[in-house]
């Protein structure tokens, strides 16, 4: 793997871990996300910004040492990439978070002849996959999961919708997540959640999800 340092900026410096979207890669990058928390004060770091292969150090450029900066971020990430899969730190503090669907989304029948299924095994599938969470972004507290069963990738649609409710599940290509809030968008939508349960959701949980009749 090729590990690569750029800046954003004057105050942001981001490693890339990979260019694809990857269970390992994601494991790597918030694996060092979570050693590196501990140490934000220490770092003079403001901000830890984790996605599927990059992380984002956001600092205070008046007060950290960028070179000692560089080189400890570095030098972390180094020592975790050495080390095998299996081997690599548990995350303390990850949750498993099971979220409740009504699968009711007006895209499960697109869903379903896109991938030669029947709708209920779409839901089966979606309910059995157990999910990590990448990355939050796009909006607040927008979780990006990796885990979708591959039957289940379906392209995003041509033309988005100008307004998806909050709560909303999707599938976006090979990515599941819930929108957050009211928003535009154009991922494929198979049911709908509670989205003030997104609000504890964060990098390197566990997500499951749950078929229910109401919420």
């Amino acid at each position: 793997m090729d590990l690569e340092t750029y800046f954003i900026g004057d105050s942001c410096v981001c490693w890339s871990f990979g260019d694809e979207i990857s269970q390992e890669i994601s494991d790597q990058v918030l694996t060092v996300y979570r050693l590196l928390k501990s140490r934000m004060k220490d770092l003079n770091i403001l901000d830890l910004v984790p996605a599927y292969n990059t992380l984002a150090v956001h600092f205070d450029p008046v007060i950290a040492s960028i070179d000692f900066l560089v080189h400890e971020i570095t030098s972390v990430i180094a020592s975790q990439l050495l080390k095998p899969a299996n081997g690599r730190s548990v995350a303390p503090g990850s949750k498993k978070i099971v979220i409740p669907v009504v699968y009711s989304g007006e895209d499960l029948e697109r869903i379903a002849s896109h991938n030669n299924l029947s709708v209920e095994q779409v839901i089966s599938f979606h309910v059995g996959g157990r999910y990590s969470v990448a990355m939050v972004g796009f909006q607040p507290h927008f979780p990006y999961l990796i885990g979708l069963d591959k039957r289940l990738e379906t392209p995003r649609l041509d033309s988005p919708r100008t307004k998806i409710s909050a709560g909303s599940v999707g599938i976006g290509g090979a990515q599941t997540g819930i929108y957050p809030r009211d928003s535009p968008g154009g991922w494929n939508l198979l049911g709908i959640t509670d989205p003030n349960l997104l609000e504890a959701i964060e990098p390197g949980d566990i997500i499951e999800f749950k078929e229910v009749e109401t919420l």
